[in-house]
This record gives structure tokens, C-alpha cells and sequence, in this order.
């Protein structure tokens, strides 16, 4: 090869394809007679710098590999190139435009919603990653049993026993800082209301138009979203669990645990609850059977045990059946009562509600309330006044996306359910809700070791049915079905849903939920480890002081692990579903 082209070749490789040799002579014959174009192909592709161009291309996989493993909302600084793509939108003149010019982007109706269910995520996350150093589900002041003693003890029975559960953190409203099960209460009730709302808008529209003499074409639509939501719930719940906890089965393997499974049960370390590693079989196939035979238990929904769906590998995974078991039901109810005219509706829903929870189906009961709220709004045009307020101020039609639930998203939310024009929220209204969501958030403050003995829960404690079984959850549904109901009509709290930070934690919520368990047991507890080694465990402060220096590198993690899980896993496992079913569908 001439000098120039190595010269050329050095400073731009990724140009070497388009280096083409001098034209073969087609017409060369060998001796044989036939045509020497083979020979003259081999020589030329000899000439070609074939390790050059395998180190340009490595470099530039792995240079794309850093971009995506970085979080979501910094490839942009890193790319000019793709923010100046990203910012091109559609000026208030109508022209395409870039920059500081382009429009903002509105957010659905239901944007608030999805930050909710994020900090719900978040919040479950600091549950499970501080139970393990701090016993947290006592409240505050809370007293213990008085001790059983013989009558004629000399024990002052008179004296007021006192507290030890003093911690500000244990206060009612900063305790949901930390509060799972009452996140997981509010999860049921916006899936509830996620699934039901797209249906009920569609069935409610088909009712209308049938008044006219019309509607077919509502009804179709109406059966198409059911056998859509059927078909790939069960992609949307099972695939990216089946994806994280097959990632830690071949870490176990691999031995990456190894060397914090006796930490893991140290009581000087960890001094509450103990999260166990997962068992390190001899071989791969048989880890991987052992995983196959958990996952098994993960899809069987028909156990109505506490926390059946709970599996070695990560042990929070016990809500997916439940959440797939009670979709499926609502579905059934959605469908059932989709004729029936509103009030009907609402009706027939209470009394299941009623059903439910004397049946101590308390996780059902939520779904029942997220449809119930979703009704109301549709039938106050709830979703029509936030599509105004958008048209107001972008001076553009906005283009509504349902958020919720991710994978479930159209771009149309279904046919306006009413001709009138919605009606005006006042200001009064707004504020009388968010005053009412303060005592949702108090009842969603029930602490997880029960009501009683707690100072200023004893009276509520009364309130819960002897039939409940698991009467600390009580008060909690009671906080979420009402906290739910008032954030749909306190736009106080849907700014605050709205906001950049929230909807971002809300696009990674069921990656957060999904990624804290197997990040915690690979990074997060050489983390603590460390963190103790440097603060020391002698007394409470220091052991509290370690606590917050691993908090502060572990809670990062988590969220980077999150935002990679979910652009590699988690949104391409509800683009497969999607396409699946338009290649299944008829």
C-alpha cells in the first residue's frame, strides 16, 4: 500500500472500508485457463489493516457502552451532536425550531400519578435498606407491654412505663420516609386507577354514542384495549423480574456474593432484619435449575399465602403475583360492568369493595379503589381540564400520553367522555383537598408494629375490624385509597408529582423496585462494610454515622442501576410484548 493511503488510514480509520483497491483484471487468465480474480481479491484484503479497523471498531463499542451506562439524563451533555437533535421542537410560530425556541413537551394527564408512584419506589427502597441496621416499624413513644408479675411482687405497677422509641424519625409524616407497606399500598391503588382509566373512558364514550344511535366503533375499540391489557400484563410484570433475578443467579454462581455472606449475618453489623444471599449451588446447572424452580413459585399465583411470591433471589419480589392476580380480576370487572351507565357502575364497584374486604383482601380492595377514582374522574372531565391548561399555556394542542402504566401508553387516550367543556377548579376546592390529604398522609403513617401503645394512634386502633388479619395494613389502605383521591384533585400536589426530579424517578419506578435487592447484596453491603471500617461500630453514633456514609454512596448506586435496567430491560421488554402481539393478533 502507498505511504499516502498508511498516512490517511492513520488519521481517519473508520474510512478504511471505503479505501478501494485498483479495479481487478476479470480477463487475466492463469495458466490454467481460467480467470485469476480470486488470487487478485485475497491480495488485496491482505493489504487491509484488519487489526486497525478491529481496534477502531472495539473503541467505538465500547465508547457507546460508557455513554449507555451512564444515567439518562446525561448523555445529552456529553453529545452535543444529540442535544442539538433532542431540543429541535415547534416554535410558538409553527415553524421547526431548536433550542431555547423549541416547545416544551406536555405531560399526560396522569404525569402526577407517575412521579407518585416513583417516590413510592424510592421510599421502599429506604425501607428495605435501613430495616437491616434500625428496627423501624414501632412509632414514636410507643410503650412496651408492661412486664406479667405475681400479685405479691414488689414491683410498683403505678410507675408509667417509659419509651425507648424516641427518634424523631419515627414521627408520624417523616416516617413515610421509610414506610413500605404503606408505598405498596399506594402502588395497588394507582395501578388500579392506571389500568381502569383508558377502559372506562372508552366504555363510557361507547354508552354515550349508543344514546345516538351510534357507538360500534367505541366498542371495538373498548374490547381491543381489554384483550391488549390481558394479552401483556403478563409480559410487562414477569419479564424484567425474571431478567434481574437471572442476573443474580449468575453472580451467586460466579461467586461475586462470596465475600459478604458472613457479614450479612453479623449482628454487629447488621442488627435488625437479615437478608440472606442466595444459596451458591456446585455447578451452573444446577444453580440455574434452582433458579428455574424459584421462578416457578414467582408465576404461581394461586397461593394466597403472605408473601408467596417471595423468592431467594430477591425476597420483595412477593407483590408482582399479587399485582398480576388482582389486574387480572379487574379486568373481569371492568368488562363486566362496561354497559352498566355510571352510577350503576359505581355501585356495583363499592359493593365488591365491601366484598373484598370482608373477604381480608385488602391488596384487591385497592384496585377496586384505583378504578373507583379513575370513574369519578372521567365522569367530572378531570383529564379534559388539565388538556386546557396545557393548550393555555403552550398555545398548542398538546399531544396526550397516558404514563401509566409504562407499556400500557397510547396516543390516544380514547374519545372525549363528555361534549361539554370542562369546568374550572376552584381555588377554594383545591386547597379544601390538599387540606384533606394531610390526614391521608397521618393514616398512611400507621406504624407497621400496629396502632397500639403508639400515642395518638390508640383511638384508631379501636377502629380496625377483629376480623382484619393484618390490622396494621388497615389504616394504611384507608391513607392511600384517600391520599389517591385528593392528589386528583389538589393541583397543589400534582405540581409537586410534576416536577423534572419526581418524573424521572417515576420513569424508573419498577426498576428502582426491581434493582434495590440485587444491588444491595452485590454493592451495597461491601459499601457498609466499608463505611463501618471507617466510622467504627463501637457506639450508636458511630455505627449511625456509618450508616448515612454508605447510604450516601448506595442510594446513587441504586438509581444509576436502576436507569441501566431500565433502558436495557425494562423498556424493551414492553416493546416485545407490543410487538408480540401485533404478530399474534388477527
Amino acid at each position: 500500500m502507498p505511504p499516502a493511503r498508511d498516512e490517511k488510514c492513520r488519521h481517519t480509520p473508520l474510512m478504511v472500508a471505503n479505501l478501494r483497491p485498483p479495479p481487478l483484471k476479470l480477463d487475466a487468465p492463469t495458466p490454467g485457463g481460467r480467470s485469476n480474480i480470486w488470487g487478485d481479491v485475497e491480495a488485496r484484503l491482505a493489504e487491509i489493516p484488519l487489526a486497525a479497523t478491529m481496534r477502531t471498531y472495539l473503541g467505538l463499542v465500547l465508547r457507546r457502552l460508557a455513554v449507555f451506562i451512564l444515567p439518562s439524563f446525561t448523555p445529552n451533555r456529553v453529545s452535543p451532536a444529540r442535544e442539538r437533535r433532542n431540543t429541535v421542537g415547534v416554535n410558538t410560530d409553527g415553524n421547526r425550531g431548536g433550542g431555547s425556541g423549541g416547545a416544551k413537551k406536555a405531560l399526560s394527564p396522569t404525569a402526577y400519578l407517575d412521579g407518585m408512584r416513583g417516590v413510592a419506589a424510592l421510599f421502599v427502597f429506604f425501607c428495605h435498606y435501613f430495616y437491616t441496621a434500625f428496627v423501624v416499624a414501632e412509632g414514636y413513644l410507643r410503650l412496651s407491654p408492661p412486664p406479667s408479675s405475681p400479685p405479691d411482687s414488689n414491683i410498683d405497677t403505678d410507675v408509667a412505663p417509659s419509651s425507648k422509641y424516641t427518634s424523631l424519625w419515627r414521627l408520624p409524616f417523616v416516617r413515610l420516609l421509610y414506610s413500605g407497606p404503606s408505598m405498596v399500598c399506594v402502588f395497588f391503588v394507582i395501578s388500579g386507577y392506571a389500568l381502569s382509566l383508558r377502559p372506562l373512558r372508552l366504555a363510557r364514550s361507547s354508552s354515550s354514542s349508543n344514546r345516538q344511535n351510534g357507538g360500534e366503533e367505541a366498542a371495538s375499540a373498548f374490547a381491543r384495549t381489554m384483550s391488549s391489557l390481558v394479552f401483556r400484563r403478563f409480559f410487562r410484570l414477569y419479564l424484567p423480574p425474571l431478567a434481574s433475578t437471572l442476573g443474580t443467579a449468575l453472580l451467586v454462581r460466579a461467586g461475586v456474593l462470596e465475600g459478604t455472606r458472613a457479614f450479612v449475618t453479623d449482628r454487629r453489623f447488621v442488627r435488625n432484619i437479615v437478608e440472606h444471599h442466595p444459596p451458591r449451588l456446585g455447578s451452573t446447572p444446577a444453580q440455574l435449575a434452582h433458579w428455574a424452580r424459584e421462578m416457578w413459585a414467582l408465576v404461581h399465583v394461586w397461593s394466597w399465602a403472605d408473601h408467596a411470591g417471595s423468592t431467594v433471589y430477591d425476597v420483595h419480589l412477593w407483590t408482582i403475583p399479587v399485582e398480576f392476580r388482582c389486574s387480572m380480576v379487574l379486568f373481569l370487572v371492568l368488562v363486566g360492568t362496561a354497559r352498566l351507565r355510571g352510577g350503576v357502575r359505581l355501585a356495583v364497584v363499592a359493593l365488591l369493595a365491601w366484598f373484598v374486604l370482608r373477604s381480608d383482601r385488602w391488596e384487591m380492595l385497592l384496585f377496586l379503589a384505583g378504578m373507583a377514582i379513575a370513574d369519578l374522574d372521567v365522569r367530572r372531565n378531570a383529564h379534559d381540564e388539565h388538556e386546557l391548561r396545557g393548550i393555555m399555556s403552550t398555545g398548542s394542542t398538546p399531544t396526550p400520553v397516558l404514563l401509566l402504566p409504562l407499556g400500557e401508553k397510547k396516543t390516544d387516550p380514547g374519545p372525549s367522555s363528555s361534549s361539554s367543556p370542562p369546568r374550572r377548579r376552584r381555588p377554594t376546592a383545591d386547597s379544601f383537598w390538599t387540606l384533606v390529604s394531610v390526614s391521608a398522609l397521618y393514616l398512611l403513617s400507621c406504624p407497621d408494629a400496629g396502632p397500639w401503645d403508639v400515642p395518638g394512634w390508640r383511638y384508631l386502633g379501636t377502629l380496625i375490624p377483629s376480623w382484619f388479619t393484618e390490622k396494621y395494613r388497615f389504616l394504611q389502605v384507608v391513607g392511600a385509597c384517600l391520599f389517591v383521591f385528593c392528589a386528583a384533585r389538589s393541583r397543589g400536589w400534582q405540581r409537586v408529582f410534576e416536577t423534572a426530579a419526581v418524573q424521572y424517578l417515576g420513569h424508573l419506578s419498577y426498576a428502582v423496585y426491581l434493582m434495590h435487592g440485587p444491588v444491595m447484596h452485590v454493592l451495597g453491603y461491601p459499601v457498609q462494610r466499608w463505611a463501618w471500617g471507617v466510622t467504627g461500630i463501637e457506639d450508636p453514633a458511630a455505627y449511625k454515622k456509618g450508616v448515612v456514609l454508605a447510604a450516601a454512596i448506595n442510594i446513587p448506586l441504586v438509581i444509576w442501576a436502576a436507569d441501566v435496567f431500565w433502558r436495557a430491560v425494562d423498556i424493551p421488554s414492553v416493546r416485545f410484548a407490543k410487538w408480540l402481539e401485533s404478530k399474534l393478533s388477527v
